[in-house]
């Protein structure tokens, strides 16, 4: 059953994938000749405030339901396979920095990167990997302090039954624990968002700006293109279910 903050939020996430979408058509309508310099960089400004947009609103809405972050409901479940801690992995872009340069889509500014560009692309791929890392050890940290000296002292509690009642004040003791158990978890998501965030920054720090828009061209055509085959998998599976019934 979806929160009342899962609902909200997957009301703004469809308005914002609306205008991802539309940010989309422009990106691959412009004109990719290094004359229209200004359009270039107001286009990749106006695609990154959109960006910054999502993980501001995410962030508030996990100070409210932070364990519906991580149940999003506004994700098809081939999306959430794909993600890491609420959100796409930013190893990926250097991935997808590697395929452009070898595919000379939708330009070829990609495939003329400089060596020194490739250099920097490297650095900053080692730093956001380390960056990874450590977000997976505090998420680890946090997914083992299930059994923490609070939660075994919460089962020790349960046990104490008192003619069908459980003794002590076990609802303010279990509020308390999941309060901060839930408080480790928001950390970690924005810990994570940071993360993707960093890497999204630096690729475009390192990019010129015609770079940046075929760069930023495939990274939102792969996020749109995911969630449509995700959403055809579920109408194909909910057309065999209907047609068992």
């Amino acid at each position: 059953m979806k929160s009342q903050v899962q609902d909200k939020f997957s009301e703004f996430y469809n308005q914002w994938l609306n205008q991802h979408e539309a940010n989309l058509k422009e990106l691959l309508s412009v004109p990719r000749d290094p004359s229209h310099d200004q359009l270039h960089r107001a286009l990749v400004s106006k695609v990154g405030t959109h960006y910054k947009q999502y993980y501001t609103m995410k962030w508030a809405a996990a100070q409210l339901d932070v364990l519906g972050i991580f149940c999003p409901t506004w994700f098809t479940p081939l999306e959430n396979a794909y993600h890491w801690i609420t959100g796409w992995k930013p190893s990926m872009l250097f991935r997808l920095i590697t395929s452009l340069r070898q595919t000379r889509f939708p330009g070829p500014s990609l495939v003329d990167m400089t060596d020194e560009q490739m250099k920097q692309i490297e650095d900053l791929q080692l730093r956001i990997r380390i960056e990874e890392d450590r977000v997976d050890r505090e998420m680890e940290r946090q997914q083992v302090s299930i059994a923490d000296k609070p939660m075994v002292e919460l089962a020790r509690l349960a046990t104490q039954v008192k003619n069908g009642e459980v003794v002590g004040e076990l609802d303010k003791y279990v509020d308390m624990t999941l309060s901060s158990l839930l408080a480790g978890l928001e950390r970690v998501m924005k810990k994570a968002d940071c993360v993707r965030l960093m890497a999204m920054k630096g690729v475009l720090e390192v990019l010129n700006p015609l770079q940046s828009l075929d760069f930023l061209t495939a990274t939102v055509m792969l996020q749109i293109q995911l969630r449509k085959a995700g959403k055809r998998r579920d109408q194909g599976k909910m057309m065999i279910m209907n047609h068992k019934d």
